[in-house]
């Protein structure tokens, strides 16, 4: 699901990157990894529990961004003789690698995912595992849990296995490379058939009503020895391997659902009146959004590269507010148990380097299929794993939040005192002459306040910077 992508491309050394080391200070962010957890995670790394099934004679692939090298994910695609595809994805196996109950694993409890700032990564595990042994380098041969999972022509899923097994990736690919070679008919077949499948998995998705956003990413970019804010459109290819991992995560929940136990990713529906708030914030940046046509439709016919398309996705992760994880054990599944973005029962999976539950998500999915009970140390931290990844969860927000703050504030740090033109997109309910603007030429959304009038939802108006401070990560506005 979307997250914030933030990207710092030469941006200034200081006021930047010092408040951002006093925010991981403040957050109280595990940076350093004690010495007794790198010790253990040295051991691993020497001895991991390798499995005896040997499938390194499968040509998988990576694609990832460029400077990644904490890989958890790789691919084969191939049509099946009569018909379909058969994708084979191989999740990095750190279970091999972290003994229940250790100080490697209390350490990941302690931290729970990987924490991005906008110039450094905080790692859920040490890097000699997470970007070492465990990683799915090319070449290097490791343990992971090796999905197959088998499509019929029209992208449904018809046949599904899971299991233990040695991998090897033969390429790392990025994700700029891959669109270039689909786009110019040079890639080969495992790799244009991300595509094929990627489009069918794409018109399952709106056939079942659900919707994937394609949430542009903010890069700082300079021009003329002066920095600006602006988005990043995602690429076709980008929204094709993520249909991939979205139906590893649907097929986990579905076996996990069948065997009775499991942890799932759940959103309830938009409350009432969030969808019209929407419509008025689409006004605002003057997208067409007739009263016929669904949320979903208009969400589809956004174009990302266009800077009000992409204000606008940024406002529709509003709906995403209140996902969570659901635990369930002794067949006693949860309603409603579905996501309603994926608009099916999902879970988290495939990023287990990187976000604590995948390692118990791949647990009980290999179990179920094997038809046996989840370990114990599996069933003995589920009571608690919804807990742990909710208040990690919550940090992650609160660090994504807090670094688009700093960067916004860093620069316009020199433009105190100018006016905007920005577009209204929130009013609150109980003080509505406070709210949130959207400028109109940077992607800058920030509270506006200090105005004796209700602020106009849906318009536009003439905003003056008033404060932007990167030390207590403010930017404030006031009707000009």
């Amino acid at each position: 699901m979307p997250r914030r992508h933030i990207h710092v491309i030469g941006a200034p050394e200081a006021p930047l990157r010092a408040a951002l080391r006093a925010l991981r200070s403040t957050l109280d962010v595990p940076e350093a990894f004690p010495a007794e957890v790198i010790a253990e995670a040295e051991r691993a790394a020497k001895s991991p529990r390798l499995p005896a099934l040997d499938e390194t004679g499968i040509p998988l692939f990576t694609i990832d961004p460029p400077a990644s090298a904490d890989l958890d994910q790789a691919m084969h695609l191939a049509r099946r003789e009569g018909g379909g595809f058969r994708v084979h994805y191989a999740i990095a196996d750190v279970a091999a690698f972290v003994t229940p109950g250790g100080v490697l694993d209390a350490e990941a409890h302690r931290r729970v995912a990987t924490l991005y700032f906008p110039d450094e990564r905080v790692p859920l595990h040490p890097r000699l595992l997470s970007e070492g042994a465990a990683s799915l380098l090319p070449g290097h041969t490791a343990p992971a849990l090796l999905w197959r999972i088998d499509l019929d022509a029209d992208g449904r899923t018809e046949a599904t296995d899971v299991r233990r097994a040695l991998v090897q990736s033969r390429a790392k690919l990025d994700y700029a490379g891959v669109q270039q070679q689909i786009d110019a008919g040079t890639a080969e077949e495992p790799l244009a058939l991300l595509r094929d499948i990627g489009l069918l998995r794409e018109a399952l998705e709106r056939e079942r009503g659900g919707i994937s956003l394609n949430v542009p990413e903010q890069e700082i970019v300079e021009h003329d020895h002066a920095y600006s804010l602006e988005y990043r459109a995602p690429r076709p290819v980008d929204g094709w391997n993520a249909q991939i991992s979205l139906l590893t995560g649907m097929t986990a929940a579905d076996l996990m659902m069948s065997a009775g136990t499991g942890i799932l990713r759940t959103l309830p529906a938009a409350p009432d009146g969030a969808v019209g708030r929407l419509r008025r914030s689409a006004k605002a940046l003057r997208i067409d959004w007739p009263h016929h046509v669904s949320y979903a439709e208009i969400v589809r016919s956004l174009d990302p590269r266009k800077p009000a398309h992409a204000a606008f996705l940024e406002e529709c992760t509003t709906l995403l507010r209140g996902a969570g994880y659901t635990v369930f054990q002794n067949g006693e599944v949860p309603e409603p148990s579905v996501h309603s973005a994926v608009a099916a029962p999902y879970t988290h999976c495939t990023a287990p380097l990187r976000r604590l539950v995948d390692r118990y998500a791949g647990e009980l999915c290999v179990a179920a299929v094997a038809g046996e009970e989840p370990p114990e140390w599996v069933r003995e931290a589920l009571p608690g794993l919804s807990q742990t990844m909710a208040e990690g969860t919550r940090r992650a927000n609160t660090v994504e939040r807090e670094c688009v703050d700093i960067i916004e504030a860093a620069l316009l740090k020199d433009r105190v005192g100018e006016v905007f033109d920005a577009h209204v997109v929130d009013v609150k309910e109980n003080e509505p002459a406070v709210g949130t603007v959207h400028l109109q030429d940077l992607a800058v959304v920030a509270r506006v306040e200090g105005g004796d009038e209700k602020l106009p939802l849906g318009e536009r108006i003439r905003v003056r910077l008033t404060q932007a401070d990167p030390g207590s990560a403010k930017v404030r506005f006031a009707p000009a």
